[in-house]
């Protein structure tokens, strides 16, 4: 099969065995893929990650232990957790310490023609919901997995910091539960696509004499300044939401957190079932987010899309 392979260095397509289902996988034919931050910093070395990259797709499953599976569209979770370890039986399979992770970490991922998984990490895409949304659904599940870490009360004043791919996904879901939300942002025709939801904005040069004004603050960056503007952000007793990783090594001084009892929440992956509610519901929208869609064969073309920085989601169709 063609495969998207990074062999540590270099990315190419190439031709790699298909992949042989186990028990209880399925093997998935993969129809469209996207192109995350998560990918971009792969090719950077993140993870030390070598093999068939790519984690966010839509796919046709092919083979399956059960049969109700053959034919569905699917999404599929990134992580692969062995099901046999305290974190697993406390249900904390995300961060079982003997995971795999879709074209992340020991599991190749589905940037490809095919890709196995576990059945019971597929979910079916109804079949009325249009790719153009369904391909957000693992994206749009880390976003909301805020609301499931930290109760969102009405008076509380909201700040989101980043307006890239999951920061829009964030603010869409954000935006549902409150209207006291404020987004800040570098790009002024992304944070124009929340203006038209009605969702308020500012642009980060723009951003002054806030300091400690908001109970919640959400970072979504992936720039070392978005912690600090976060830091100067956020309330005594007020939460701090991080979605980002930082690159590098970074000094750090927790002792604002200490004064000002700040409770910090590191965020990651979340519920593909309320992903796939929202999106077949209607309440968000997020095909408005797509820059690009192209054929797999142009992929060094997806991905230079993919680098600028006016760019949302590049999907490849495969």
């Amino acid at each position: 099969m063609k495969a998207l392979y990074f062999d540590g260095k270099t990315l190419q397509l190439l031709k790699r065995p298909m992949p042989v289902p186990g028990e209880q996988e399925a093997l998935v034919k993969v129809l469209y893929s996207g192109i995350c931050n998560t990918d971009l910093e792969i090719l950077k070395g993140y993870m030390n990650f070598q093999g068939i990259i790519g984690h966010e797709f839509l796919g046709r499953v092919e083979q399956a232990p059960f049969p109700e599976f053959i034919g569905k569209t699917v999404a599929g979770e990134i992580n692969l957790a062995c099901g046999n370890c305290e974190y697993c039986f406390a249900g904390l399979g995300r961060h079982c310490p003997n995971r795999t992770v879709l074209g992340i970490q020991g599991k190749d991922g589905v940037m490809a023609e095919y890709v196995t998984l576990p059945v019971r990490y597929l979910h079916v895409i109804p079949p009325d919901l249009d790719f153009r949304k369904a391909i957000f659904t693992e994206p749009l599940a880390a976003a909301c997995e805020i609301p499931e870490q930290v109760d969102i009360l009405p008076e509380y004043r909201i700040l989101l910091i980043g307006d890239g791919k999951l920061a829009q996904l964030i603010a869409r879901v954000i935006s549902l539960r409150t209207s006291r939300l404020l987004v800040v942002g570098v790009h002024a025709g992304k944070l124009s696509l929340l203006q038209k939801l009605g969702i308020s904005t500012i642009l980060l040069q723009d951003f002054r004499d806030r300091d400690h004004s908001f109970q919640m603050v959400i970072e979504a960056t992936g720039s070392w300044d978005g912690w600090k503007l976060a830091l100067r952000s956020v309330r005594p007793r007020g939460f701090l939401v991080l979605k980002s990783t930082y690159a590098g090594e970074h000094p750090f001084n927790p002792a604002a957190l200490v004064i000002n009892e700040v409770t910090v929440i590191g965020s990651r992956c979340g519920p593909f079932k309320e992903a796939i509610y929202l999106l077949n519901k209607g309440l968000i929208n997020p095909a408005d987010l797509i820059t690009a869609c192209l054929p797999l064969p142009e992929w060094e073309k997806a991905f230079t899309v993919a680098r600028k920085p006016d760019s949302l989601k590049v999907i490849l169709e495969h």
